[in-house]
């Protein structure tokens, strides 16, 4: 029986700590603009909005138009920084 409730358990917040969560320290615009995804990215998304939603869920995915190639940004606030990854659409 308590095996069960710990297996529950280890569930729950196993998945609880997959959800995005707000950073600890609001992400500046200069933090935002270090990535250089606004040079090497055409983004239709204004600098103010994206550091809104990151710093409201701790994450952002934005589309984006590389040279002649549409992409996916995910912009993701850890504790050592933004870290960014691109997809393609």
């Amino acid at each position: 029986m308590k095996r069960s409730v710990f297996a529950v358990l280890f569930l729950i917040v196993l998945a609880a700590a997959g959800c995005s969560l707000p950073p600890e320290k609001p992400v500046s615009k200069q933090e935002l603009y270090k990535t250089g995804i606004y040079n090497a990215f055409t983004i239709k998304e204004s600098p103010e909005s994206v550091l809104a939603a990151i710093n409201r869920q701790g994450e952002v995915v934005l589309e984006a138009q590389a040279k002649d190639k549409p992409v996916y940004i995910k912009i993701l606030a850890t504790t050592k920084g933004l870290q960014v990854m691109v997809y393609d659409r």
